[in-house]
């Protein structure tokens, strides 16, 4: 589509506005830049934009220099999706770990420790906490990154999380309304539909999000879910019916309302992003979250020029745009004036150090069935390795390997997946007289891992068995250790469990 109108009108610098848009390298490219002098307002970042904390803290930098009130996003839930230390682990347990302790000051702190570290290096919005009560242990994208399948204890976490977030002056963004906990499918890839009527809405996935707003979340994502009993025709992020009545109106919620990612085939591979976008803000969305697939500057302007043009054709009363950029730019001076009393960007953040906070948490979150004494000679270590969500991504590191090795020298690993001919026999020969750890990632969801596990107990009754993600499966193992998530930190957390070991 050829640009409409000159980037100086009114129309076009809101239709930029509301836009959120990625970019790949690890400096601002050019024209990312020129946008934002044009009206962009925010830009998202991914693990493919950062490599430390000094470098990520010097492209913000890069980007204020054009624009100082410009919201910098990321998607940190900490625990298994972390952009921050993407190629090292999280510092930090996710949310699964921290339902499991329970203790809303802990996950506070948490949040507030994540939250500074953020605004060190100079990011302002979070595209987190998850409220999605994780009703459906199935579930293949939400799973560890909620707080549990409890809605009290997800409504309790969700606030205390977006209080400590915030008091270190960046934005939450709570996540994924209505509530993606009871889907079947990942709308990464598909469009997910939750059949339940409006009085179990009510009682369980809007419980978190009133509890959000309570708390002051800035900001909230939509979902790109179909819930006939909300609207039956289309998905929340598409939905006036959600986005206006149900979470504008009915829940009175006046802060910033992003899309959840647009180039996700449950709206791009129905809608395109185009018409997507177009009909997202006019029901209600403030913000199009794109980028994480789609990072070039050929794709804002073809957003930018699709508002534009359904303001032209009416299909967009030009009084919503003009009111979805007035709230990013209401977010942005929040942000400003939050930035006051937040770390001043910098580079003193030693990157894959764990601060204490995140440690401690993981420790807490371990549960251990059955008794053995501490592992003290070298090991082998067999990781059960499903494939990764989008979310999630399969480039951070996860596992028990690393620690036992730098603790027991001479352990050994390997990986095995679903296209292992014989993963337990495999095991088996590589093991040797070794004890086996055998390391898996919800187990209950994946029949050959359990049956990989069966086969490695059965000949081996000696194997220790680390789950990281959900601890739905039966206990089994000589222990059986449950970290409630995969973070690096919940890793030491095993290891130091397995070999009676701690270093602080």
């Amino acid at each position: 589509m050829t640009t409409l109108v000159s980037t100086t009108d009114t129309v076009t610098r809101d239709a930029l506005a509301v836009l959120q848009p990625g970019f790949t390298g690890t400096t601002a490219p050019d024209w990312l830049l020129r946008r934002l002098g044009e009206g962009l307002a925010s830009v998202g970042l991914f693990g493919r934009n950062i490599e430390s904390p000094a470098q990520l803290a010097a492209l913000t930098a890069q980007l204020r220099a054009v624009r100082d009130d410009v919201l910098v996003a990321i998607d940190e839930e900490g625990g298994d999706v972390t952009r921050l230390e993407v190629r090292h682990g999280s510092s930090f347990p996710g949310n699964f770990a921290l339902g499991s302790v329970d203790d809303v000051d802990l996950t506070r702190e948490v949040a507030r420790e994540l939250g500074r570290r953020l605004a060190e290096c100079g990011v302002n919005l979070n595209w987190a906490p998850s409220a999605d009560v994780n009703s459906n242990p199935g579930n293949p994208v939400i799973g560890v990154r909620s707080f549990g399948a409890d809605t009290a204890l997800v409504a309790r976490h969700t606030a205390a999380y977006v209080e400590g977030l915030q008091s270190a002056g960046v934005a939450a963004c709570t996540k994924h309304f209505p509530g993606h906990g009871d889907t079947e499918v990942d709308s990464h890839h598909a469009l997910p539909r939750i059949d339940v009527d409006l009085d179990t809405l009510h009682a369980r996935e809007l419980v978190p999000f009133r509890a959000a707003i309570a708390a002051g979340s800035q900001c909230v994502m939509s979902a790109h879910i179909l819930l006939p009993a909300l609207d039956p025709a289309r998905p929340a992020t598409l939905s006036p019916q959600i986005l206006t009545g149900l979470l504008r109106q009915e829940l009175g919620y006046e802060g910033l309302i992003v899309t959840d990612g647009m180039e996700m085939d449950a709206i791009a591979g129905t809608y395109g992003i185009e018409r997507g976008s177009v009909l997202a803000i006019a029901a209600g969305a403030d913000a199009i979250c794109v980028g994480g697939g789609l990072a070039d500057e050929d794709t804002v302007l073809r957003l930018r020029d699709a508002l534009v043009e359904a303001v032209r054709t009416g299909e967009l009363a030009e009084e919503r745009l003009a009111d979805a950029a007035a709230r990013v730019r209401a977010l942005a001076s929040w942000t400003q004036r939050a930035r006051g009393a937040a770390p001043e960007p910098g580079a003193d953040t030693q990157e894959g150090t764990a601060p204490g906070i995140g440690l401690v948490a993981a420790r807490r979150a371990v549960t251990v069935t059955g008794h053995a004494a501490p592992l003290g000679e070298p090991a082998y270590v067999a990781a059960f390795t499903p494939v990764a969500n989008i979310a999630v991504g399969d480039e951070t590191p996860w596992g028990v390997a690393a620690e036992l090795s730098r603790v027991l020298p001479g352990t050994g690993t390997d990986t095995y997946g679903n296209g292992s001919g014989d993963p337990a026999a495999e095991v088996l020969r590589a093991a040797g007289e070794r004890r086996i750890v055998a390391v898996v990632r919800d187990e209950h969801r994946h029949a050959w891992m359990s049956a990989a596990l069966d086969a490695l107990v059965a000949a081996r009754p000696d194997t220790i068995v680390v789950e990281m993600g959900l601890s739905e499966a039966p206990p089994r193992g000589a222990p059986h250790i449950a970290t409630h998530g995969a973070a690096r930190v919940c890793g030491v957390a095993a290891a130091e469990a397995i070999t009676g070991a701690r270093d602080a």
